[in-house]
């Protein structure tokens, strides 16, 4: 489903039937987490689920302020995977284990 900053998201919810006003995101509410439309503006989880599909990839969120109090709230990522049991340190790649390359690429004269 679209969320508000118009981007596709899985765990993004709208029910606007009939004059319905309700939206959420189903990952955060899952872990606890208070949601805001203004969230979705720079939430990375739609481009780590574009860029990964590991279904061994579990990702934990919250809602903090990155580095200071002065920036605003955002989406704060980690992830672990289940099948080679570490941390991922980036997302969008994954652990490295789980989904290799099938081949290397050679070039014969």
């Amino acid at each position: 489903m679209k969320t508000p900053a118009g981007r596709e998201c899985e765990h993004f919810y709208g029910d606007y039937f009939r004059g319905r006003n309700v939206e959420e995101c189903r990952l955060l509410k899952s872990q606890g987490q208070e949601w805001t439309r203004d969230l979705c503006k720079t939430c990375p989880i739609p481009e780590i689920a574009r860029a990964n599909s590991c279904q061994y990839m579990k990702l934990k969120v919250t809602v903090g302020r990155p580095l200071a109090a002065m920036f605003q709230r955002r989406v704060l990522v980690g992830a672990f995977c289940e099948k080679s049991n570490r941390n991922v340190n980036e997302p969008q790649i994954g652990c490295g284990e789980c989904h290799s390359l099938p081949f290397n690429f050679e070039v014969k004269e």
